[in-house]
């Protein structure tokens, strides 16, 4: 879409915005049987469509890379035959998954016989904006329509072709169902100067949620009239405690950082207990550089690891999204869980350690929406929940937190039924 000024801008965002909700509100008379066979649709048209699919991608992978962008960028915005399958299973996913809308949370008697019941119900229009990743597409798309929710889904211009040609698979796939097709709409235009306009549309969506870098978070943040859910930074952590098992903390440790350097929760900075920190630094910091990766690490680090550069304060607060961690020794558990709280971001944190009381105190101190134990942070993930796919991993503490799943797409409603009943005092 070309825009000839404001005007053209904002007669395109107020028209998503109306059909977004008027596909909503058709959206939640529906069975969830059609909701099913909804989603089933949409993942048979995203296989159908995948050559073309691809065909797209290329098109954002050849103009990013003669951007200059990031190799941790670009392996997030590229999709081969495997990666749209994986799209399209995520989809099945979710479409096998109980149905949250209409789910009883709570109900209680009054002793009056009036019956409370507090109910889940569909949010009604919910609008991302995210950047690079063009699975976001059809993993939200399917998570909205599953909650019984319209979207309205921006993408970032270096995924405008393939969040496009995966959006008109899914409204075809729409089409096949009988569904509304305005139910998933992804906007065709990168002028910048559309998504305040979008923020602004209070009165026909209800939810943004950003996913991306904190730039644009903080942006949206600035500029909504809209509740927004924010997902912060991935600075994850894996603490290695005085009781662990060194096998354990290698593998874990190893996995966190180097598994996919590029996503949200992988590790970022590593804790060792000063117990085990000669032994284990240089065991644990040659497999580290084997994989590639620098390792920023404090005056103790270097000292068992010469080959370690110095860490700033500002290494600790960093989410590197590539081969690099910060490493520190510090003196007891408290100390780490100190050090968490102070420069994580509340998204993924780990503790390696054969001390149950240690896992406790950890997860019970540490102020994060994921806390792992004796598992690498990588796990932190909605398909892996079994939540199928997953809207992002808030870092809010309200509505949702965590990897968010169709549930966390529903508010709720308290439904009230009386035999006659009428209020007296």
């Amino acid at each position: 879409m070309r825009t000839n000024g404001d005007a053209e801008l904002q007669d395109y965002v107020l028209t998503v915005a109306r059909q977004a909700l008027a596909a909503s509100r058709a959206l939640a008379g529906l069975t969830s049987r059609r909701r099913v066979d909804a989603l089933e649709a949409v993942a048979a048209a995203i296989r159908a469509d995948a050559a073309r699919i691809e065909s797209e991608n290329a098109k954002d992978l050849a103009a990013a890379r003669a951007d200059g962008l990031s190799p941790a960028m670009i392996d997030r915005l590229g999709l081969d035959a495997p990666r749209i399958e994986k799209m399209a299973r995520a989809v099945e996913a979710v479409a096998a998954q109980p149905d949250p809308v209409g789910r009883a949370i709570d109900g209680w008697m009054l002793p009056d016989g009036i019956r409370i019941e507090k109910r889940r119900v569909p949010l009604g229009v919910v609008a991302i904006i995210y950047e690079s990743r063009p699975n976001v597409t059809s993993d939200a798309a399917a998570l909205c329509l599953k909650s019984g929710n319209a979207c309205v889904l921006r993408g970032g211009k270096e995924a405008m072709h393939s969040n496009l040609a995966v959006g008109q698979a899914m409204t075809r796939g729409l089409g096949d169902a009988d569904m509304p097709p305005n139910a998933v709409q992804v906007i065709n235009t990168p002028d910048r100067a559309l998504v305040p306009l979008l923020l602004a549309r209070d009165e026909a969506i209800d939810l943004v949620i950003p996913r991306g870098g904190e730039s644009l978070i903080r942006a949206v943040v600035e500029q909504s009239r809209i509740p927004v859910i924010k997902h912060y930074t991935g600075n994850c952590h894996v603490y290695v405690d005085a009781r662990c098992d060194a096998d354990k903390a290698e593998r874990i440790v190893v996995n966190a950082k180097l598994q996919r350097t590029g996503v949200c929760n992988a590790a970022e900075t590593i804790l060792f207990h000063r117990d085990v920190a000669a032994s284990l630094i240089p065991r644990i910091g040659a497999k580290l550089r084997e994989g590639g990766c620098e390792i920023r690490g404090c005056p103790e680090t270097c000292r068992v690891l010469p080959e370690a550069k110095a860490a700033t304060d500002q290494d600790y607060a960093e989410e590197f999204l590539g081969p690099t961690v910060a490493v520190k020794v510090v003196a007891s558990i408290d100390e780490a869980i100190a050090h968490i709280n102070q420069y994580g971001s509340r998204h993924t944190d780990a503790v390696v350690t054969e001390d149950m009381g240690a896992a406790d105190a950890f997860v019970t101190g540490v102020d994060s929406g994921n806390v792992m134990i004796n598992c690498s942070t990588r796990f932190s993930d909605g398909g892996v929940y079994g939540l199928g796919a997953e809207i992002g991993i808030s870092t809010d503490k309200l509505h949702a937190r965590g990897p968010m799943g169709a549930a966390d797409l529903t508010t709720y409603k308290y439904v009230v039924t009386g035999s006659g009943h009428i209020r007296e005092s």
